[in-house]
Protein backbone atom coordinates (compact mmCIF):
# COMPACT_ATOMS: atom_id res chain seq x y z
CA UNK A 1 0.00 0.00 0.00
CA UNK A 2 1.27 3.62 -0.90
CA UNK A 3 1.49 5.98 1.79
CA UNK A 4 -0.54 9.14 0.25
CA UNK A 5 0.95 12.37 0.89
CA UNK A 6 0.32 13.85 4.30
CA UNK A 7 -0.08 17.70 5.13
CA UNK A 8 -1.07 18.69 8.87
CA UNK A 9 -2.21 22.17 9.12
CA UNK A 10 -4.03 24.21 11.58
CA UNK A 11 -7.86 24.34 11.23
CA UNK A 12 -9.55 26.94 9.66
CA UNK A 13 -13.39 28.24 10.02
CA UNK A 14 -13.85 26.23 6.07
CA UNK A 15 -12.77 22.99 8.27
CA UNK A 16 -15.67 23.40 11.73
CA UNK A 17 -18.25 20.97 9.56
CA UNK A 18 -15.51 18.53 9.92
CA UNK A 19 -15.83 19.15 13.90
CA UNK A 20 -19.19 19.01 13.74
CA UNK A 21 -19.03 15.76 11.97
CA UNK A 22 -16.71 14.20 14.57
CA UNK A 23 -19.36 16.21 17.67
CA UNK A 24 -22.40 14.56 16.24
CA UNK A 25 -22.32 11.75 14.59
CA UNK A 26 -21.52 8.16 16.09
CA UNK A 27 -20.56 6.25 12.99
CA UNK A 28 -17.58 9.06 12.12
CA UNK A 29 -15.91 8.43 15.32
CA UNK A 30 -15.91 4.59 14.71
CA UNK A 31 -15.85 2.38 17.22
CA UNK A 32 -13.24 3.20 18.89
CA UNK A 33 -13.39 7.08 19.53
CA UNK A 34 -17.25 7.36 20.07
CA UNK A 35 -17.94 8.16 23.79
CA UNK A 36 -20.81 10.37 23.08
CA UNK A 37 -22.10 13.68 21.75
CA UNK A 38 -19.70 16.49 22.24
CA UNK A 39 -20.31 20.38 22.90
CA UNK A 40 -19.44 21.92 19.23
CA UNK A 41 -20.42 25.26 20.38
CA UNK A 42 -17.43 24.81 23.30
CA UNK A 43 -15.41 23.53 20.40
CA UNK A 44 -16.19 26.94 18.09
CA UNK A 45 -15.60 29.06 20.80
CA UNK A 46 -11.76 27.74 21.28
CA UNK A 47 -11.07 27.98 17.88
CA UNK A 48 -12.41 31.58 17.84
CA UNK A 49 -10.04 32.06 21.25
CA UNK A 50 -6.99 30.49 19.58
CA UNK A 51 -7.75 28.03 16.09
CA UNK A 52 -8.08 25.05 18.64
CA UNK A 53 -3.49 25.86 19.12
CA UNK A 54 -2.70 26.48 23.06
CA UNK A 55 -0.36 25.95 25.57
CA UNK A 56 -1.92 23.09 26.99
CA UNK A 57 -3.76 21.66 24.23
CA UNK A 58 -3.91 21.89 20.56
CA UNK A 59 -5.76 20.41 17.15
CA UNK A 60 -4.44 20.14 13.75
CA UNK A 61 -6.37 19.22 10.46
CA UNK A 62 -5.19 15.75 8.35
CA UNK A 63 -5.26 16.32 4.58
CA UNK A 64 -4.64 13.89 2.10
CA UNK A 65 -2.89 14.76 -1.49
CA UNK A 66 -3.53 17.76 -1.74
CA UNK A 67 -5.37 21.39 -1.05
CA UNK A 68 -9.43 20.40 -1.60
CA UNK A 69 -11.53 20.25 1.10
CA UNK A 70 -12.24 16.91 -0.12
CA UNK A 71 -9.16 15.51 0.53
CA UNK A 72 -9.91 16.29 4.29
CA UNK A 73 -9.36 13.30 6.18
CA UNK A 74 -9.65 13.91 10.05
CA UNK A 75 -7.82 15.42 13.34
CA UNK A 76 -4.98 15.03 15.08
CA UNK A 77 -4.54 16.68 18.93
CA UNK A 78 -2.18 16.96 21.56
CA UNK A 79 -2.59 17.29 25.12
CA UNK A 80 -0.15 18.21 28.10
CA UNK A 81 0.16 15.38 30.54
CA UNK A 82 2.06 15.42 33.33
CA UNK A 83 3.29 13.00 35.98
CA UNK A 84 4.00 14.48 39.11
CA UNK A 85 5.05 18.15 39.03
CA UNK A 86 4.42 20.62 35.79
CA UNK A 87 7.97 20.46 34.41
CA UNK A 88 7.61 16.91 34.05
CA UNK A 89 5.29 16.96 31.03
CA UNK A 90 4.68 15.12 28.01
CA UNK A 91 2.46 15.20 25.18
CA UNK A 92 -0.63 12.42 24.56
CA UNK A 93 -1.51 12.59 20.67
CA UNK A 94 -4.61 10.89 19.28
CA UNK A 95 -6.00 11.00 15.56
CA UNK A 96 -9.45 10.84 14.25
CA UNK A 97 -9.79 10.05 10.93
CA UNK A 98 -12.81 9.76 8.71
CA UNK A 99 -14.38 6.33 7.66
CA UNK A 100 -13.80 6.47 4.31
CA UNK A 101 -10.39 7.61 4.83
CA UNK A 102 -8.89 4.99 6.80
CA UNK A 103 -6.85 1.83 6.25
CA UNK A 104 -4.38 3.81 3.58
CA UNK A 105 -1.54 4.45 5.74
CA UNK A 106 -2.73 8.10 6.83
CA UNK A 107 -2.95 7.30 10.55
CA UNK A 108 0.84 5.67 10.64
CA UNK A 109 2.04 8.96 8.91
CA UNK A 110 -0.18 11.59 11.18
CA UNK A 111 0.80 10.29 13.90
CA UNK A 112 4.42 9.96 13.23
CA UNK A 113 4.09 13.70 11.38
CA UNK A 114 2.67 15.09 14.89
CA UNK A 115 5.05 13.37 17.02
CA UNK A 116 7.98 15.10 15.39
CA UNK A 117 6.05 18.52 15.36
CA UNK A 118 6.29 17.86 19.06
CA UNK A 119 9.48 17.46 19.28
CA UNK A 120 10.52 20.22 16.97
CA UNK A 121 8.72 22.73 18.31
CA UNK A 122 8.71 22.03 22.24
CA UNK A 123 11.06 20.54 24.72
CA UNK A 124 9.31 17.47 25.83
CA UNK A 125 11.70 14.28 26.02
CA UNK A 126 7.74 12.13 25.79
CA UNK A 127 4.90 11.77 23.39
CA UNK A 128 2.59 8.96 24.41
CA UNK A 129 -0.91 7.57 22.82
CA UNK A 130 -3.76 5.29 24.03
CA UNK A 131 -5.64 2.93 22.34
CA UNK A 132 -7.86 0.51 22.67
CA UNK A 133 -6.86 -3.40 23.10
CA UNK A 134 -9.20 -4.13 20.67
CA UNK A 135 -8.10 -1.84 18.10
CA UNK A 136 -5.58 -3.58 16.72
CA UNK A 137 -5.58 -1.15 13.28
CA UNK A 138 -4.64 1.53 15.61
CA UNK A 139 -1.83 -0.77 17.30
CA UNK A 140 -0.16 -1.28 13.89
CA UNK A 141 -0.41 2.25 12.90
CA UNK A 142 1.72 3.38 16.25
CA UNK A 143 4.27 0.63 16.01
CA UNK A 144 4.94 1.59 12.09
CA UNK A 145 5.03 4.99 13.21
CA UNK A 146 7.44 4.20 15.65
CA UNK A 147 5.88 4.04 19.09
CA UNK A 148 6.68 1.43 21.55
CA UNK A 149 3.89 -0.23 23.25
CA UNK A 150 4.60 -0.10 27.23
CA UNK A 151 1.44 -2.00 28.87
CA UNK A 152 -1.74 -2.44 29.49
CA UNK A 153 -4.08 -0.17 31.73
CA UNK A 154 -6.65 -1.79 32.21
CA UNK A 155 -10.91 -0.32 33.11
CA UNK A 156 -9.52 3.02 32.53
CA UNK A 157 -12.19 4.24 29.45
CA UNK A 158 -16.06 4.05 29.77
CA UNK A 159 -17.45 3.15 26.25
CA UNK A 160 -20.40 1.23 24.86
CA UNK A 161 -21.80 0.71 28.77
CA UNK A 162 -18.25 -0.29 30.31
CA UNK A 163 -14.88 0.14 31.32
CA UNK A 164 -12.15 -0.70 28.54
CA UNK A 165 -8.96 -1.56 28.83
CA UNK A 166 -6.19 0.37 26.73
CA UNK A 167 -2.62 0.15 25.82
CA UNK A 168 -0.45 2.69 25.94
CA UNK A 169 2.46 3.22 23.48
CA UNK A 170 5.40 5.80 23.65
CA UNK A 171 8.16 7.55 21.84
CA UNK A 172 11.12 9.59 23.64
CA UNK A 173 13.17 12.12 21.93
CA UNK A 174 16.01 9.40 21.94
CA UNK A 175 14.12 7.14 19.77
CA UNK A 176 12.65 9.94 17.16
CA UNK A 177 14.76 9.96 14.24
CA UNK A 178 14.12 13.18 12.74
CA UNK A 179 12.06 12.23 9.62
CA UNK A 180 8.22 12.65 10.32
CA UNK A 181 7.59 10.07 6.89
CA UNK A 182 7.36 6.72 8.16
Amino acid sequence: MDTPDVVLRPVTAADLWLLERQADDPETGGGFNWSGYRDIVATRRRFDENRLIGPDSGCLIVQLDGASSSNVAGTVHWSRNTYGVPIWACWTIGIQLLPEFRGRGAGTASQRMLAAYLFGTTPVERVEAYTDVENVAEQRALEKAGFTREGEIRASQFREGRWRSLYLYSMVRAEYAGDPRP
